[in-house]
């Protein structure tokens, strides 16, 4: 790694020389060195600013003495494990924003990863973590598309490109390693923002058994001695900060992977407290709850947090702002996406009015955190699954309750429609803003694909914009249902997105 002065030097030793404020800097990087206890699918900003740091406080509380081997879920995470490896598997935490009135700033060295395996290229590997006495947990985060069952052969020499399939194959490499061991079972902790996405998981993980003609023993042993937890995460994790040289430029080294959170998190876990004495998150003194009843929790965050960005990130994306903060502190756009917040969102979450609503102003300060540079660019990733899973159950919603349409949902809909006139070059896929720069599009190849068929008939005088709208709210696979079958939806996304096309430039 390069330094400020040009020297090559271990980031083991960058560690403890830049950090040498922290106490316990030596002992951090012991833990580095602990047995793998926990297998961890996912290598991207939110685990590492989430998952990973709370297992750093546990270690470095003496209460876990784990370590973590990550693994990437998609052929396109490897460029990330690559640059993990490059750090020794080290990378910096930023913790800044307000907290009860004060400023936070906190910098620390997370050294929890002792293996990097690339699954794709290193997929005997991957399996042979199966066989490890200390394994006990498997974490995961790979956006809501990746809980999805995609059919594939059994074939255990090569790579299976879906999470749960890898995950099946892993468990079965376990039971037939510990011959079928009770005690050999896992505690898996899906942190991917769908509902009950313990049973999600499970549930596919049994599909890929009965498919793939798996002894039923081994279906017998997934259900009884693997416990699938259904967990809800929260925290905003904006992953590289913009005046990262600022900071390398003090420690007199570089960390690519440098990642930033607020100091606000919460995980609620939906299961025995006696878990804890696995995974002693709780004893760490961690916002941390084992509940019995996930729900309320659930439908609270993914539609007021998460719905409120999904809507943020598509009318945002179009209209030409960039980050969280920029377009709350906007004056239009700021003003009508949090009224849409507490007007079209909030009422329709199954608690007391007075309680939700103090959550989600809770929520619209932590979008005006300073410290905080969230890029609508990497909310958008998948966009299409996350405004079905967090903003279609508060329309749909709406309209039964109110007998009309919520405005800016609905306009947010549209801005989704309009984003996604993709076109693929060189191999990446692009939308476009309305003044006309182009942006990034990372969601499912063929969803993709078929709006881009889709605009191009518009494009090619084959369909007008009312043909288009039909086409794509009437697609169950992007949907699940017919959405040309709600009231007024149709007439209005297609008046909103010509409204749009008027001010392309």
């Amino acid at each position: 790694m390069e330094t400020k002065t040009g020297e090559n030097r271990s980031w083991k030793r960058i560690g403890r020389d830049s950090f040498k404020h922290q106490e316990r800097v030596h002992q951090d990087m012991a833990m580095m060195n602990y047995p793998v206890k926990v297998l961890q699918i996912g290598e991207g900003n939110f685990l590492r600013g989430f998952f990973d740091w709370m297992i750093y406080e546990c270690n470095r509380q003496g209460l876990f003495q784990g370590s973590i081997a990550v693994s990437q879920p998609r052929p396109g995470g490897r460029h990330k494990l690559e640059q993990l490896r490059e750090q020794e598997g080290i990378y910096g935490l930023l913790t800044r924003g307000l907290q009860n009135g004060r400023k936070i700033e906190k910098e620390q060295w997370i050294p929890v990863f002792s293996e990097l395996i690339d699954p794709y290229t290193e997929w005997a590997d991957f399996l042979k973590l199966a066989e490890l006495d200390s394994l006990d947990i498997v974490v995961s985060n790979t956006t809501e598309a990746g809980l999805d069952y995609q059919q594939s052969d059994w074939n255990p020499f090569e790579p299976v490109m879906s999470y749960p399939g890898k995950l099946t194959m892993l468990l079965y490499r376990r039971y037939a390693h510990f011959e079928g061991s009770p005690d050999k079972g896992l505690m898996l902790l899906p942190c991917e923002l769908l509902e009950r996405n313990g049973d999600i998981l499970k549930s596919i993980v049994l599909r890929h058994a009965q498919d793939w003609g798996l002894p039923s023993a081994f279906r017998s042993w997934v259900v009884e001695h693997n416990v699938f937890l259904n967990s809800l995460v929260d925290r905003i994790v904006t992953g590289y900060p913009a005046e990262a040289q600022t900071y390398f430029d003090k420690w007199g080294c570089e960390d690519r992977l440098l990642n930033t959170a607020e100091p606000y998190y919460f995980w609620a876990i939906e299961g025995d407290p006696a878990l804890e004495s696995r995974l002693p998150l709780q004893k760490a003194g961690l916002q941390v709850s084992w509940v019995p009843d996930l729900t309320p929790y659930q439908v609270r965050k993914v539609r007021i947090l998460n719905g409120t960005h999904t809507l943020m990130a598509s009318i945002g994306l179009l209209q030409g702002f960039h980050e969280v903060r920029e377009m709350a502190e906007n004056k239009e756009w700021g003003e009508r996406i949090h009224s849409a917040m507490l007007q079209e969102i909030v009422p329709l979450v199954p608690l007391p009015l007075e309680e939700v609503g103090a959550y989600a102003e809770t929520v619209w300060e932590r979008f005006r955190n300073p410290y905080i540079q969230h890029k609508l660019q990497d909310i958008a990733m998948n966009s299409i699954s996350k405004f079905k899973v967090r903003l279609l159950p508060s329309l749909m919603g709406y309209v039964r309750t109110y007998n009309q349409l919520p405005e800016v949902m609905t306009v947010g809909l549209a801005s989704l429609i309009m984003l996604y006139d993709a076109e693929k070059i060189n191999g990446q896929w692009y939308g476009k803003r309305l003044h006309g720069e182009q942006v990034v599009l990372r969601d499912d190849p063929a969803s993709l694909e078929l709006f881009h068929q889709a605009w191009r008939k518009v494009d090619g005088k084959e369909w007008t914009i009312p043909d288009l709208v039909t086409s794509i709210l009437g697609n169950p696979e992007l949907w699940e249902a017919d959405l040309n079958e709600v009231p007024n939806l149709h007439e209005s996304v297609s008046r909103y997105i010509e409204e749009m096309e008027l001010k392309v430039t």
